[in-house]
């Protein structure tokens, strides 16, 4: 190889890089991959889902700088770079009928504008593999649906020098691969959820497969396996840094280390866009690109 590989990971939230492909970045940065996350927002709008934390004065009132501290750790865990997009939290909207979202909120944003941001980024790391959210952002998210939105524009913009002229955005550069993260998928969940059973545990996937009956999600593709057990500690410890979304003892944590290592030892992504040749399925994000590195 003559190239340095590059791989970016667009995500909404503080603590989306660590729930979503933490291990397999983990893994590349082992090999000298330089792997930077793109964090959309600042999480402003996030709840305290730690049930220790909540009530917390000081967390309340300066949720903002909490978590950023938080990123700033998981990072570190990680071996990763991060930047931030600057944009603001549109929160989780809850009701029927669903209120406004609040003004000012990056799900508000205009899609090209907000992707010329992402596209400075893009333009200055010059990754070759950008990993993002499909179409349903993961899940209805409105963060993670914009987040989806200006990822599939810059892509493309970043190297169209008539949309997001260089002397403005700097020179063009188009990325190579687009995957969007499955880690949630049923292929998993079940096997998992079974695995569990069959040695007499308690499964927490239960009602998660009920879920995905009752409202019969569509399966997605899943064309790329990765093999990355061995950081799957340091993906956990990433997400524990989190204090304020994640609680240590919750569902997140009740599979044995052990299990999910012999039974499902990969993350899963689906290719959405490929300007290399590759062959399906695959091991590796940068399949195709190595070689011509």
């Amino acid at each position: 190889m003559t190239e340095q590989l590059r791989l970016m990971a667009v995500h909404a939230h503080p603590d989306d890089e660590s729930s979503k492909g933490a291990a397999t970045m983990a893994k590349y940065v082992s090999e000298g991959v330089d792997v930077l996350v793109v964090t959309c927002t600042g999480g402003e709008r996030g709840s305290v889902l730690n049930p220790r934390l909540q009530g917390d004065p000081y967390i309340e009132a300066n949720i903002h700088e909490v978590r950023r501290k938080e990123m700033d750790e998981a990072r570190e865990i990680l071996g990763v770079k991060q930047e931030w997009l600057g944009f603001v939290d549109s929160g989780l909207p809850e009701g029927d009928p669903l209120p406004p979202l609040p003004e000012g909120c990056f799900a508000l944003e205009d899609v090209d504008t907000a992707a010329g941001e992402l596209v400075r980024k893009i333009r200055s790391f010059r990754p070759q593999v950008v990993t993002t959210y499909d179409e349903n952002g993961g899940y209805p998210h409105p963060d993670h649906i914009m987040t989806h939105k200006i990822t599939m524009v810059a892509f493309d913009g970043a190297a169209d020098a008539e949309k997001y002229p260089e002397a403005e955005f700097g020179p063009v550069w188009q990325p190579l691969k687009l995957y969007y993260n499955q880690g949630f998928n049923r292929p998993r969940t079940e096997a998992l959820h079974q695995a569990l059973l069959d040695r007499g545990l308690e499964s927490p996937y239960g009602e998660w497969l009920e879920r995905w009956k009752e409202f019969e999600r569509k399966e997605r593709t899943l064309t790329t396996f990765v093999p990355c057990a061995d950081f799957f500690e340091t993906r956990d410890k990433a997400l524990i840094a989190h204090a304020t979304q994640i609680d240590p003892d919750g569902g997140w944590f009740r599979v044995p280390m052990e299990i999910q290592k012999e039974v499902w030892p990969t993350e899963e992504y689906e290719l959405s866009k490929s300007l290399v040749p590759t062959s399906l399925p695959e091991e590796d994000l940068f399949a195709g690109i190595r070689d011509n590195a």
